[in-house]
């Protein structure tokens, strides 16, 4: 391990500091470093499988403080009862699929066995895993965040290390609150300038993917760096980090500024108090040395960014919303052309849209339905158009609809929904049927992501409410709002 006094002075990027503030037995050339971890998030379907193995073994959970339950990938969101004043009324859905119902259920149990808190269909706090973790104040800057779930990178947001593990590494976690883990290489992507309006954190990721590839990262913690991403709010920050998985990357990370703290602030576990000041003067220390040298690094211009929308059967097949589907440069593409039915040099927005789907780990907050909702009101989804809108938390519900948004939604023909994973998985009755064409916001368009035979073109979310009022693909500046033929994000 390397001494104090050399930590002081060689130039540390942020990997560096996370990692060492971490590390309770280095790594050697036979043998992964053991990592403490700071707060472990669970669901529903990656879990059972951990918590039997505690089972068998006699093993308790170590630290059930910094372990957190929700239900959110099998959970229906057909809407719930209501009482007659409108307010929030805990009814438990009926899940009719019965897998997804079975591990409800197991979830429960396990934690009722095992001492876990888990915000169940009758909590205001219940939603989707990434995004109640930043909600409730749980992921916070110099952090480890783990979650049986790949996107657990979106809490990299935050100036914390966070990422997906496994079923085993599950139960890992859950008996040692440690992990045996190979410490990734650093990865600085640069980003001048600023993106032009109409243009949101979304169509960044599909173009920072499409440049480096589905495997562009692999093995590689991302640090995003510049103008403009420091000019993000949080939302937008969780997701570029949430997205980085598609990359390849093991991690997506941010480094902690005044707009974390402002954030951070004041939330449900949040530090207070002196503990607060002490906090945030810690936090400020998790900067990458100016210095410093990554093990990899990429430069991009944002101004020069465009709405982007994906082609093909994984995210870096993607181009600019009013593009060309380009030519094949090999038999990938050409199967990915054939699966979604296209054909190299025409445009996507001669194909009619079935489906649009607003919600997700990635776009499913309360400023994506924001930005949406800003496009759809005053108009209708197009003919023959199905809109899901499906906010991430209890919490983003409730204020969306303090705001009036779930009724620009319905007015104009969309679903309002109860929070969950929904269309994203296609594990909890939400899905896209065989040869429609849908338009989501979420973070995967591989082939049956939304359900067998579904054909998925990833977008934002102003970019999916435009093909939802148009019924078809179009670069969402040239839709008038209000006169003008641009869309503010």
């Amino acid at each position: 391990m390397t001494s104090a006094s050399n930590q002081d002075s060689t130039p540390r990027t942020l990997l560096d500091k996370l990692w060492e503030r971490h590390v309770v037995v280095p790594e050697s050339a036979h043998e992964p470093a053991v990592l403490a971890i700071d707060l472990h998030l669970v669901h529903e379907v990656t879990s059972p499988a951990a918590f039997s193995r505690l089972r068998q073994r006699g093993a308790k959970v170590r630290r059930p403080d910094r372990t957190i339950a929700t239900l959110d990938h099998s959970t229906p969101t057909t809407p719930v009862a209501k009482s007659s004043h409108g307010e929030f009324v805990n009814v438990f859905p009926v899940i009719e699929d019965a897998d997804a119902a079975r591990q409800v259920d197991t979830l429960r149990h396990n934690c009722k066995e095992f001492g876990i808190r888990l915000l169940d269909f009758d909590s205001q706090q219940r939603g989707i895993v990434h995004v109640i973790g930043p909600e409730l104040g749980l992921s916070q800057p110099g952090m480890t965040v783990v979650c049986g779930d790949s996107h657990t990178s979106t809490h990299g947001a935050f100036g914390s290390l966070a990422f997906g593990i496994g079923t085993t590494e599950v139960s890992h976690v859950l008996a040692t609150q440690c992990l045996l883990q190979r410490k990734p290489k650093s990865y600085a992507a640069d980003f001048s300038g600023q993106l032009s309006p109409g243009v949101s954190a979304k169509d960044l990721m599909l173009f920072f993917i499409s440049q480096i590839g589905i495997d562009g990262a692999t093995r590689h913690a991302i640090e995003y760096r510049g103008p403009a991403i420091t000019a993000f709010g949080m939302e937008d920050r969780m997701t570029i980090c949430n997205m980085s998985i598609e990359a390849g990357a093991r991690a997506g990370m941010i480094a902690p500024d005044e707009t974390t703290f402002a954030y951070v602030k004041g939330r449900p576990h949040a530090p207070s108090g002196a503990f607060w000041d002490s906090a945030v003067t810690n936090w400020k220390r998790l900067t990458s040395d100016p210095d410093v040298t990554f093990d990899r690094s990429a430069q991009f211009d944002a101004s020069q960014i465009a709405p982007m929308i994906t082609w093909g059967t994984n995210p870096a097949m993607a181009m600019p919303a009013g593009g060309r589907v380009p030519q094949p440069q090999d038999d990938s593409w050409r199967r990915a052309l054939e699966y979604m039915g296209f054909t190299a040099g025409q445009r996507i927005s001669d194909h009619h849209v079935d489906v649009v789907f607003l919600g997700s780990c990635t776009n499913g907050r309360l400023s994506d339905l924001q930005a949406a909702a800003q496009v759809i009101e005053g108009r209708r989804l197009a003919n023959d158009v199905r809109m899901l809108v499906v906010p991430g938390s209890q919490e983003v519900k409730l204020q969306a609809e303090s705001r009036g948004l779930d009724r620009i939604f319905k007015s104009a023909g969309a679903e309002w929904r109860e929070p969950g994973c929904s269309m994203c998985i296609a594990m909890n009755g939400d899905r896209v049927q065989a040869g429609q064409l849908a338009v989501s916001t979420s973070n995967r368009n591989f082939e049956g992501r939304q359900g067998r035979g579904s054909r998925t073109l990833l977008a934002s979310p102003i970019t999916a409410a435009a093909a939802a009022v148009t019924g078809r693909v179009i670069d969402p500046r040239d839709l008038a709002v209000d006169g003008v033929a641009s869309v503010a994000v």
